[in-house]
């Protein structure tokens, strides 16, 4: 059964956790801040980029998803008195206090001031790609790593799990049912508005419903059906309590007797102008009872009818019940979605890229490692996108200042032999747009239908082959060969360097 509630006309985070939030940030942040600012550089410029270098779930694409939050949270941003007088408690290990009383001056007139691009909600992206870009005052930007990386890598990897599970579906309704079993009430509420933007098209949770005007959807529970001497009875109060919207879980004790029942029952709804809306299979060998349901309720003059299947659904899971010939029209998934059970952690990480004293040019910085995939990149980052007659060909990181009028020309990072020079008659969109400038927002907050919709518009535009959940295809993500090659360059000069030290 579903109901359609207004929009909450707040949906602020802050709704839950009081008016401040600055101190959702890692130990560590405040005391290089502090750092920062003993060293008299709390006036340096920086440029960091989150991004992550991982493709979630082993696919082949990814939805980002979190910056409402990101939002809500950096217009809210300061730190007011109890925050400071906590922070005047904590102690080094000499028991001398962390930070001297100076600092908390400094941060009590601390106003958020920073330039913000950033992937809207529901864009499809892949791994290196920058998802947001934060430029301004180094103090600023460090304080705020974790609680962006912590905004952002959540609901993206939920948002990517509902979409591989919608796709799975092939058309069919996704409802989310997953609060019992999320972490937490955050954690609830996150993953019902993420799973939403995938393209799940309702929530059992009822707050979310309420906060970001999500559809609710729920039938019963078995504890419903035991509390009543049988289970015939049981369909039967169900039905005369909310006759209008009659769904019934069939499998409490043997569910081909539970279907002939719930058959008894909507007859009874029938004569009465209602309907039987649908039954519930929540155990034993879905594609069998799908399929035999479906043939007591057509013979029984029920074929408008829905079948719904819970019980740890995932998009493997329901791709195989399709190909089984499951009879099954709508799908109710809660732990795997919002738990990600089989990878529950994005890696997003978050790098600084570049450093300058205000007025002055950039000077770019990277981290190496002896993995290539950790060594960052520098720069001022942006994704452009291509795209040919309807569909997305290639994507390529550059460098903002780049001058393309030479052509475009990308290479593959971990493999330079592989290189995308790219037709003047593709079109081209880039990707980060902005968020914030001088601390200010200027992006229209789109409602979430719009995002919903933006979702499914932007999958529509890759290959099928992307969207496939074994050995996905791999869209082509270079980096533009001006970049790759100032990349390397900076890499043999730390090397060298450190070489001659």
């Amino acid at each position: 059964m579903t109901f359609n509630k207004p929009a909450s006309s707040e949906r602020s985070i802050y709704r839950l956790y009081g008016p401040s939030l600055s101190l959702l940030t890692d130990l560590y942040q405040l005391t290089m801040s502090y750092g920062y600012w003993k060293k008299g550089l709390e006036k340096k410029e920086a440029a960091f980029h989150l991004s992550f270098r991982k493709r979630p779930f082993n696919g082949g694409f990814t939805v980002v998803a979190g910056l409402e939050y990101v939002i809500d949270f950096l217009e809210n941003f300061h730190f007011d008195p109890s925050d400071l007088t906590y922070l005047e408690s904590l102690k080094s290990s000499d028991n001398t206090p962390l930070f001297e009383p100076r600092f908390f001056d400094y941060l009590a007139n601390l106003k958020f001031s920073c330039d913000i691009d950033a992937m809207p909600e529901g864009s499809v992206v892949f791994p290196y790609e920058p998802l947001l870009r934060i430029q301004g005052p180094i103090i600023q930007c460090q304080i705020l790593e974790s609680p962006l990386l912590n905004l952002i890598n959540f609901p993206t990897l939920i948002a990517t799990k509902a979409a591989r599970m919608c796709i799975a579906a092939k058309g069919d309704p996704v409802l989310e049912f997953g609060l019992r079993r999320a972490q937490g009430v955050d954690g609830a509420l996150t993953a019902s508005r993420a799973a939403y933007i995938g393209g799940c098209s309702s929530t059992s949770n009822v707050l979310a419903g309420k906060m970001y005007g999500i559809p609710v959807t729920g039938t019963q529970a078995h504890s419903w059906i035991m509390a009543f001497d049988d289970e015939l009875e049981a369909f039967q109060a169900f039905a005369e309590t909310i006759p209008n919207q009659s769904t019934f879980l069939v499998d409490t004790y043997d569910t081909i007797e539970g279907i002939k029942k719930a058959i008894i029952v909507g007859q009874w709804l029938r004569e009465r102008g209602k309907k039987l809306l649908g039954i519930r299979l929540d155990s034993g060998d879905l594609a069998y009872l799908s399929i035999k349901g479906r043939q007591l309720l057509d013979e029984a003059g029920f074929q408008e009818t829905k079948i719904i299947a819970s019980n740890e659904l995932d998009e493997t899971l329901i791709s195989e019940l399709k190909r089984q010939g499951a009879k099954i029209s709508v799908w109710a998934v809660g732990t795997n979605l919002v738990t990600a059970r089989d990878q529950p952690a994005l890696d997003g990480v978050y790098k600084l890229s570049a450093i300058r004293n205000p007025g002055e040019p950039w000077t770019y910085k990277l981290k190496l490692s002896e993995q290539m995939a950790k060594i960052t990149n520098p720069g001022i980052l942006q994704v452009r996108r291509f795209f040919s007659k309807g569909e997305n060909i290639c994507d390529m990181i550059y460098d903002v200042p780049m001058d393309f009028s030479q052509g475009y020309r990308a290479i593959d990072p971990f493999d330079p032999t592989r290189q995308k020079v790219i037709k003047n008659d593709c079109e081209s969109r880039d990707l980060l747009v902005p968020i914030f400038r001088n601390g200010e927002r200027v992006f229209s907050i789109p409602t979430l239908n719009s995002i919903r919709e933006y979702t499914q518009s932007e999958l529509n535009l890759f290959p099928d082959g992307i969207k496939r959940f074994l050995n996905p295809h791999q869209y082509y993500v270079g980096m533009e060969k001006s970049l790759y090659n100032l990349k390397v360059d900076l890499i043999q000069k730390i090397r060298s360097a450190q070489e001659n030290e």
